[in-house]
């Protein structure tokens, strides 16, 4: 075969190799856009799901359930907030196939505000839905603002080693006036009110304010402890130190009347409530929101010891 005979098969296997690839090249693109725009259009039809509380607890939403709910830590603005649980417990109220709602409680108290505005809504919730009662279960530790919250339920139900109580109002904070002698410091503090400095922890104690301070705090204790007796009323056995910022054991609390009986979630819902499914309303953060909330605390920890001192159901 000739020269001019072989140069044109040549050249047409080249093209017929350029093409295959081209076409091939294309294929591969459809095939990943039809992979991603799949996985798109999943994604989106399970956040719409979720965002209409279609999909809970693996995707099953049972007839009649009980409703559960986690407030865990310390109360506060920034942690176990009055706004998550609040809309937490709004959501499950709402929900005609709630047949009981289950509060477990796992703190050591915190912001009275916070706790007073968790009781008030919990007690407007029962009345507008009176056929759905709220239970209170205790893990580990319910006490101070805690306790202030679970007072609100229709019954409490705790484990007998859970820590139960401490009913009681607390103002901390540090003074650092004999330090900054040692070292010399001045402390420049110019106010316009004669207690806008008020506990200020850089200069010397004010007697005036010190009293001052006792008599909120004894006021605080006082809505505390009405609070307490409006949600509990008679199951009480009031002694004298009851209201002394004491903590009990499960055990103790039961036979104090400040809770009804043991029991956990799952017996609560299969043996008071009588829904054995449990569906979860707790507000949850995002990844985000998680992450935010972590700087703002390392930068919050790093200024406490310059803040002053805050009212607290601990």
């Amino acid at each position: 075969m000739s020269e001019q005979q072989k140069e044109p098969d040549w050249e047409r296997k080249v093209l017929e190799k350029l093409a295959m690839s081209a076409i091939q090249e294309q294929r591969r693109s459809r095939h990943w856009s039809i992979l991603f725009k799949t996985l798109g259009f999943l994604y989106l039809f399970i956040v719409l799901f979720l965002a209409a509380g279609w999909f809970r607890n693996d995707g099953v939403i049972p007839k009649a359930h009980t409703a559960l709910i986690d407030l865990q830590g310390v109360i506060a603005s920034d942690q176990a907030s009055a706004d998550d649980i609040i809309a937490s417990l709004q959501g499950a109220f709402e929900d005609e196939k709630t047949k009981g709602v289950v509060l477990r409680i796992n703190s050591p108290g915190g912001s009275p505000v916070q706790a007073g505005q968790i009781y008030d809504e919990i007690k407007r919730l029962r009345k507008l839905h009176p056929a759905i009662p709220l239970y209170v279960v205790v893990d580990d530790i319910c006490a101070s603002g805690g306790y202030y919250v679970a007072a609100s339920a229709d019954k409490i139900f705790v484990d007998k080693a859970s820590l139960v109580g401490s009913i009681g109002v607390l103002m901390d904070g540090f003074g650092f006036t004999e330090t900054m002698k040692k070292l010399g410091v001045e402390r420049r503090l110019l106010t316009a009110g004669t207690n806008k400095g008020f506990l200020d922890p850089f200069s010397p104690a004010n007697p005036e304010q010190q009293a001052y301070a006792k008599q909120l705090l004894e006021e605080i204790h006082g809505q505390f402890i009405g609070a307490v007796k409006a949600g509990r009323g008679a199951r009480l056995k009031e002694t004298p130190d009851m209201f002394s910022g004491l903590v009990w054991s499960g055990e103790k609390s039961v036979e104090l009347g400040l809770a009804d009986g043991y029991g956990s979630v799952e017996s609560v819902a299969r043996d008071v409530v009588k829904a054995e499914d449990i569906v979860d309303y707790t507000q949850r953060e995002s990844f985000a929101e998680r992450l935010a909330g972590r700087l703002g605390a390392s930068i919050a920890s790093a200024l406490a010891p310059f803040e002053k001192a805050g009212v607290q159901l601990r």
